[in-house]
């Protein structure tokens, strides 16, 4: 069940916000390239049929009892999480703000292009490609250094208020959302399984792909309150 919890909305590392860099421009293109990258993967992933995420079985479960679209919910429970910082005392970076409406809005304009696929082989491809194309948007986007997701940020934060370790606050997270994104008609599978054992070593190495320069985090301009540099994701299982 441990593994089954590795999957996630966020990135698998949360990052305090970098200070501007002389390569912003690069840095912004990683950061909504990621984003937009992480929404189509999720697409890629429901439009295959064999299960999500369970932050994504939770968003799918609310989209089937309200009638929203899956991106719609995503963006919503994505600000609902963000408020939740404010008691947490969580500070939030450009990164954190983009990502809760751009991956929702991407995955919506995916799924509108995209159809539903038939056959096995065909549903294993598209949730291969979903799962490859997912680590890679991972790694893109935490290497930009412009802070965490709201939901990573919820975790991080519960963590320092409560003592608890990483892995438990994390764990106790995604088995609640994706026990009630079940019980709300959500889909879990053996893509869930597939994202959960996959997603640890893939964001590893395009995290390792994307880093920025070592130069640039030494520049003038670089973080000079310790900004912890973009560390490899946990192996599964996170959260």
């Amino acid at each position: 069940m441990r593994q089954l919890l590795a999957s996630r909305k966020d990135p698998p590392v949360p990052l305090a916000p970098a200070r501007p860099t002389r390569r912003l421009p690069r840095r912004l293109l990683q950061l909504y390239a990621g984003l937009a990258l992480y929404g189509a993967s999720s697409a890629f992933l429901v439009r295959a049929g064999l299960g999500l995420d369970p932050w994504d079985v939770f968003h799918q479960g609310l989209a089937q009892r309200t009638g929203w679209s899956i991106g719609t919910v995503s963006v919503a429970v994505g600000a609902l999480v963000l408020l939740l910082w404010v008691p947490l005392r969580q500070r939030p970076g450009l990164g954190t703000f983009s990502n809760v409406f751009a991956i929702g809005l991407t995955m919506d304009a995916t799924l509108a292009v995209v159809p539903d696929v038939r056959g096995a082989l065909a549903q294993a491809a598209l949730m291969a490609a979903g799962i490859v194309l997912n680590g890679a948007a991972t790694g893109l986007y935490i290497a930009a250094r412009f802070g965490a997701g709201p939901r990573d940020g919820l975790m991080t934060g519960l963590h320092r208020r409560t003592g608890w370790s990483l892995r438990l606050v994390r764990t106790g997270i995604e088995l609640t959302v994706l026990v009630a994104g079940v019980l709300l008609g959500g889909t879990a599978g053996v893509a869930t399984l597939a994202y959960a054992l996959a997603i640890g070593p893939l964001s590893q190495l395009f995290l390792r792909v994307f880093a920025l320069p070592p130069e640039e985090d030494a520049s003038p301009s670089a973080d000079r309150a310790g900004t912890p540099s973009a560390a490899p994701a946990p192996a599964p299982a996170p959260t």
